[in-house]
């Protein structure tokens, strides 16, 4: 393998495509945005419908588990038909959910709405998809980094929504503000257009190793390196999720300010853009495995302090601090492994199989919240488990291989 000149790298850097990488983002800002920002309807829902946070946590599950189940889905479908396609069925698809969500009169609307079709929608338009379309168009040295700053939009998103969200419930209430943002959400497939193309296209196409999906699948599924990321990853879904439906609550529960609730989840958000764009300068130049186990040890650690600690306003936004610098900063790595391993032909199903056992461990999160808090009366015993998760992460990753899986030379 001959190395690469400076001149070549140097065009390289000059390749990466912005606008693809601008689409993108907006497209993760959009779809990330309203879904991290539902902890702030629980209250104000439930006081005026008399549901219990069982019922709520439920929802939200549901809405993280059918965005995990339907991102493979859509990946296979957008790597096979076409990226655009199916960000714009997200965008249709959040609108009605969203909106479904704001007249339910029964929590199986809720659950529909709310769960079903916006967990879906999230699907067909979060990370995977948006990743995915990245890869097929940067090289594998600009991999990392132009996953750091989709990654980073997402962010972005909940650090925006976060307070646009208070303020709509508290101008107009929380049924129209679910409304407003259900609109918004159709602004998601005008956005996607330069998104446009499928697997095989892209500057990246030539590389390809023709596979079925079948043959992909089996190929993965039978690599012990895939399948610890596959583990690990579930612990993030569990941690994160968890911490966006309930800690709103959480904080009131504590008797904190309303409003450190928004301050906290909003410099999550902001932090978190940080934190991505720091993982995709550190993942492009260290141990990626390495790197992954050490953020969930830094979770369990922030964990650890914020529940022994004295819990007040400033511990409140300390842990929101700490927590954004490490909530997505395990999604550039984890993909850049993905695609390390496999390639990007079938990234976006690939991809998607890996994010679906993260939204497994987001429904545990999120049902367990409210299930064990309606049974015990404390969230407790969930943030020590999560605790004890970011352990399991951090040894299940330290042995992961960051290289390719071995395949027949190709003709």
């Amino acid at each position: 393998m001959s190395a690469v000149s400076p001149s070549t790298a140097q065009t390289s850097a000059a390749r990466m495509p912005w606008l693809i990488i601008i689409a993108g983002s907006l497209v993760a800002m959009l779809t990330f945005g309203p879904r991290s920002a539902m902890g702030f309807f629980q209250l104000p829902m439930l006081a005026d419908t008399g549901w219990d946070r069982t019922t709520f946590g439920l929802a939200m599950a549901l809405q993280n588990l059918c965005w995990g189940l339907g991102q493979p889905l859509f990946g296979a479908i957008a790597d096979k038909f076409g990226t655009w396609r199916v960000l714009c069925i997200s965008g249709i698809l959040y609108a009605i959910g969203l909106i479904m969500m704001a007249f339910a009169n029964a929590p199986i609307w809720l659950h529909i709405g709310g769960g079903v079709l916006v967990g879906l929608a999230v699907g067909a338009g979060s990370f995977g998809i948006v990743l995915s379309a990245f890869a097929r168009n940067v090289t594998p040295q600009q991999r990392s980094m132009a996953f750091g700053i989709g990654t980073a939009a997402g962010s972005a998103g909940m650090f925006l929504f976060a307070p646009l969200s208070q303020a709509l419930i508290s101008t107009y209430g929380w049924q129209d503000s679910l409304v407003y943002l259900g609109v918004l959400m159709l602004l998601v497939p005008l956005v996607a257009i330069p998104l446009r193309g499928n697997a095989s296209s892209g500057s990246q196409k030539e590389a390809q190793y023709k596979q079925s999906i079948g043959e992909a699948l089996k190929e993965a599924l039978s690599h012990k390196s895939y399948l610890l990321l596959i583990s690990g990853f579930f612990v993030c879904g569990y941690q994160v999720a968890f911490i966006t439906a309930h800690f709103p609550a959480y904080i009131g529960d504590l008797g904190i300010d309303a409003r450190y609730a928004v301050i906290a989840l909003a410099l999550i958000g902001f932090f978190n853009i940080i934190g991505s764009l720091s993982s995709g300068v550190i993942a492009q130049r260290y141990s990626k495995p390495y790197f992954l186990a050490l953020i969930y040890i830094g979770r369990s650690i922030a964990v650890t302090a914020f529940l022994l600690l004295p819990q007040t306003p400033l511990s409140v936004i300390v842990f929101a601090v700490v927590m954004g610098l490490l909530w997505l900063s395990t999604v550039p790595p984890t993909n850049a492994l993905v695609a390390i391993m496999f390639g990007t032909r079938h990234l976006g199903l690939l991809g998607g199989i890996v994010f679906l056992s993260h939204q497994v461990g987001s429904f545990l999160g999120v049902w367990m919240g409210g299930y064990l808090y309606d049974h015990f009366g404390s969230y407790d015993p969930v943030w020590w488990f999560g605790v004890a998760l970011g352990i399991f992460a951090a040894i299940v990753h330290w042995p992961i291989q960051e290289k390719p899986v071995v395949r027949p030379a190709i003709a």
